[in-house]
């Protein structure tokens, strides 16, 4: 099945793109990211479809955006009806492999992965559903600026714990297909949590970079000079609890600097696994994230909005074999994802059974010009209302009910300073986005349904915490009859089918 590539997709958790050299960052230090992008297809304006994990991973996996699949916040269960880019991979013909984090909430926690190699970082209950009717309140396991203020190296982390078992799983599997007798081509999925908050890296990666070095946001702002979106999130995150000083913000920064190199380096170690497997000749590599980080700018942290730091993820394909390196000039999105990659695997028209809200960017892939368009929506923690995004040509449009309508030129504004909807001579163009805000979304209907979702949820968690608590996390199963020697096998079998490559090939 030469023609029928194998997919590789390495996913960092919270990456935006601007902290990576293929995008201009002059600080990062990524060689391997680096060298996947020179010799790869590089889209320069990527983003995600909702600023925070669960929503955008489900986007991404289904091809639809958040209110058409229920993924409202990072406690919303993705129903298991609900087809996959690994359902319909998996139905032509695909090996689906799933190694780390998808934030999968509720029973179904393989939706369409025919294996999955390790549990998740995260919960899969509905322990953290929002409340938009008791907003004033900040649960414990909302985002604080703990993250910030007790930034820094360290010797182990939860995250470090579980990227270091992600990629161990993940290129063991690689070597697994490579021994095994299944010659179907295989999608698989590498998800790592970092450069996820908290901002604690061990020193390794620390002392990879010079704190000088380090550099301070770009846009900082007097919190009455922020839009009120952004001052919900303040609240949200702690901000109006907690000051942050700039050797903290520093600090803060230096730390996800390091996760980044962290990053690359298992990048890197996939890399090197594949070739060594005889895999990477017929393999096309893709570099996501779901999405960004504020670090500091507008004095806000963490994501939950549609600024640039928060929303603009990175986005590179790699398969010289196929494409020759270019760079992407439109915008796209992770909704995008499922049609490109059953394009890329099916090689046909696929048969999708329900409408999808990307396109495939299989032309873009080629050296043709895209749609340029993305379609955002953010309905979570930190909102009172539905918000919802528009980005097309150099413009970018936010509306939500509550709020002041928000217009930023990224041409003549990349760091979104001013806000050019309140002006006169755009007061036209902002009719013509509300008008397609209007019929693009009842968003009356999606608020009701997001209330009345977070309700349904809460009733749920409740109960089920009472008497005997049955969880949903995922568990791998592991088979220890079938590993290394055991007495059913002939040892010289064994050893024979283990070893690879085998003497003389």
């Amino acid at each position: 099945m030469a023609d029928r590539p194998n997919l590789l997709i390495l996913m960092a958790d919270q990456l935006t793109a601007g902290a990576l050299p293929a995008y201009g960052n002059r600080v990062a230090k990524t060689p391997h990211l680096d060298g996947l992008a020179s010799r790869g297809v590089v889209f320069d304006s990527f983003y995600c479809n909702s600023p925070l994990c669960a929503p955008s991973r489900y986007s991404f996996l289904a091809g639809r955006l958040p209110a058409a699949i229920g993924a409202y916040d990072n406690a919303a269960e993705m129903a298991a009806q609900t087809p996959t880019f690994a359902h319909y991979l998996r139905r032509a013909g695909y090996r689906t492999i799933l190694s780390g984090k998808m934030h999968f909430c509720g029973p179904d926690q393989l939706h369409g992965f025919e294996e999955r190699l390790t549990t998740d970082i995260y919960p899969a209950d509905f322990g953290w559903t929002p409340d938009w009717t008791r907003f004033a309140e900040r649960p414990s396991w909302y985002h604080s600026m703990d993250s910030v203020t007790q930034a820094g190296p360290c010797a182990r982390t939860n995250q470090i714990d579980f990227d270091d078992e992600v990629v161990f799983n993940a290129r063991q599997k690689l070597f697994d297909i490579a021994r095994g007798r299944d010659r179907r081509p295989f999608c698989m999925v590498v998800s790592m949590t970092h450069p996820h908050d908290p901002y604690t890296v061990p020193e390794e990666y620390w002392n990879r970079y010079r704190h000088a070095d380090i550099d301070m946001p770009r846009v900082e702002l007097a919190v009455d000079q922020l839009d009120p979106h952004s001052r919900r999130l303040r609240h949200v995150c702690g901000l109006d609890r907690q000051a942050v000083t700039a050797a903290q913000v520093r600090a803060a920064r230096h730390a996800y600097y390091g996760a980044v190199s962290y990053v690359d380096d298992q990048i890197g170690a996939m890399l090197t696994a594949l070739k060594a497997a005889r895999l990477d000749s017929n393999t096309v590599v893709v570099v996501l994230a779901d999405h960004g980080d504020m670090l500091g700018e507008r004095g806000l942290w963490y994501k939950m909005s549609f600024f640039e730091p928060a929303c603009r993820i990175p986005f590179i394909v790699h398969a010289p074999g196929r494409y020759a390196p270019c760079r992407v000039r439109e915008a796209a999105s992770l909704v995008d994802v499922l049609p490109t990659l059953c394009e890329l695997g099916a090689g046909r028209a696929t048969d999708y059974a329900t409408p999808l809200d990307g396109h495939s960017l299989a032309p873009q892939l080629g050296g043709a010009p895209g749609r340029d368009e993305v379609i955002g929506e953010y309905l979570a923690e930190g909102a009172i209302a539905p918000v919802v995004m528009i980005r097309r040509g150099c413009e970018k449009f936010v509306h939500s009910a509550p709020d002041p309508d928000q217009l930023f030129d990224l041409a003549k504004d990349p760091d979104e300073r001013t806000n050019l909807a309140a002006s006169a001579a755009r007061a036209a163009d902002v009719g013509a986005y509300r008008a397609e805000v209007a019929a693009r979304w009842d968003l009356a209907a999606v608020h009701a349904e997001v209330l009345a979702s977070q309700r349904r949820r809460h009733a749920v968690y409740a109960a089920l915490r009472e008497g005997v608590y049955t969880p949903w996390d995922y568990q791998p199963g592991r088979d220890a009859s079938r590993m290394y020697i055991r007495n059913d096998q002939d040892l010289g079998d064994l050893e024979a089918m283990a070893r690879f490559p085998r003497p003389g090939v």
